[in-house]
Formats: C-alpha cells, sequence, structure tokens
C-alpha cells in the first residue's frame, strides 16, 4: 500500500525554517568567533592566566581581606590584589612593625609565590581619596578597553592615593601601551608597572596553553617603596 505523505501546515513549515535559520547564524557566529580568534591570535581579548590561577588569586585576596582584618581591625587598612600568585599590597598601616608583619602574614597564605609591599605607614586614607582611586581604576579600565593591542582582559588595575598599578601577563608592548593609556588619565600621580613579559611567539603558537613567562623582576617585600624609583622590582614612569 503506498504511502501517503501529508503536506506540512503553513505554521509547522515556519516553524521549520526559523529553526533552520537560527542554526545557520549560530553556526555563522561560531565561525566568525573562531575567525576573529585566529586573527588577533588571542592576545588581545582573554585572560592568560589558567582558571585555576584565577581561582587561586580570588582566593588569595579573600584570605588577605580576613587575616589582616583579624590582626589589624581598625586601626590599619591593607588591600591585596593577586595575579597568578603574585601579590601586590596597598594600604595604611600605624608602624614600620605593623608593615612588616602585615608582609609575613601575606607570605603565609597558600598559593602566594611573592609579595609586592606597597603599603605606606600613616593615617588612615581619607574615604574621600579612597572613591577617588576607585574613579581612577574605572577611568583606566575603560580607556584600555578602547585602546588598540592592550590586553585589557588580561591586566588587573590597582589605585592606591593616584598611584596606578598594573598587573599581568603582557609582552613588553603592550605593558609600555597600558602604562601610557593609564599615565594620560587625570588625577594619575604616578603609574607602576608590575608586569609579568611574555613573549609574543608564545602568545601566538599555543594561545590556549599557558605561556613561558620571564619575570621582568623578582618582588622585594622587605624594602619600602620610594617615590619614582624602582621598588618590589617593579617599573615607574613619570604621568604627562
Amino acid at each position: 500500500m503506498p504511502l501517503s505523505i501529508r503536506p506540512l501546515s503553513p505554521r509547522i513549515l515556519a516553524r521549520c525554517l526559523i529553526g533552520a535559520a537560527c542554526l545557520s547564524s549560530l553556526s555563522a557566529c561560531g565561525l566568525l568567533i573562531v575567525g576573529g580568534t585566529a586573527a588577533t591570535t588571542a592576545t588581545v581579548a582573554t585572560d592568560r592566566r589558567t582558571a585555576g590561577e584565577q581561582v587561586d588569586d580570588q582566593t588569595i585576596e579573600l584570605r588577605v581581606s580576613s587575616e589582616m582584618n583579624k590582626a589589624f581591625g581598625d586601626t590599619a587598612r591593607v588591600v591585596g590584589t593577586s595575579y597568578a600568585g603574585r601579590l601586590l599590597l596597598v594600604g595604611d598601616v600605624p608602624s614600620d612593625a605593623d608593615r612588616e608583619r602585615a608582609v609575613n602574614i601575606a607570605r603565609t597564605i597558600p598559593k602566594v609565590h611573592s609579595v609586592d609591599n606597597h603599603i605606606r605607614v600613616g593615617d588612615l586614607t581619607p574615604l574621600s581619596v579612597r572613591t577617588n582611586d576607585t574613579w581612577i581604576t574605572s577611568k583606566v579600565k575603560s580607556q584600555m578597553v578602547t585602546t588598540e593591542n592592550v590586553p585589557f582582559r588580561t591586566i588587573k588595575v590597582t589605585t592606591e592615593r593616584g598611584v596606578v598599578y598594573l598587573m599581568g601577563k603582557v609582552t613588553a608592548d603592550e605593558g609600555e601601551r597600558a602604562a601610557k593609556v593609564a599615565s594620560s588619565i587625570t588625577g594619575v600621580n604616578k603609574v607602576v608597572k608590575l608586569f609579568t613579559l611574555v613573549s609574543r611567539e608564545s602568545l601566538i603558537t599555543d594561545p590556549g596553553k599557558p605561556a613561558p613567562v620571564t619575570d621582568s623582576s623578582t618582588s622585594s617585600a622587605s624594602t619600602p617603596p620610594a617615590p619614582a624609583v624602582d621598588s618590589g622590582g617593579a617599573q615607574t614612569m613619570p604621568v604627562k
């Protein structure tokens, strides 16, 4: 007995056509994304830390906040920013002894590989100054997003009393461009580069794998930072 094929209703036919169009669009978008990544060698749009490093950094920052609060309470303010286990400390403590104590606490936190100590000895920074620092950080990040060849997703920005600290895995050229962006923002007093340098070739050959790194310097947690002078292996640059 011959099979009879019923024609599709207009409604079902329309749904099929819409579904096919959606699948086609998704496929095209996927190709576009992959193509775009290949074209830029993933040097701009991705975080160059591994997923594990990103989780570890978040944990380190939470531990710093918790441990410093236990140690000092309201008498001090110590803030930690971690990138691939390299920990930046900023804030205010009452004495040199407290400053050293904060560094020693930070060194005991798991997954911390090095400490860049930029803690200031003195009174707590006023809320108005901290609010302005937050504004500067947001401006620096916004400007990086719109600047060509600056890998903004892999750069951490911290501002303390008008001093901008930059951390991340970048090439030498990318680091220079990022620093120039930060130095151009109104209200920035100085830019301190705490970058870990990577080669562009390593990013191109295997963008999905953590690149071999060459640290620009080693950190020194015991030496207090001096204005306009390299401290803790950091590079500083004047503000225009």
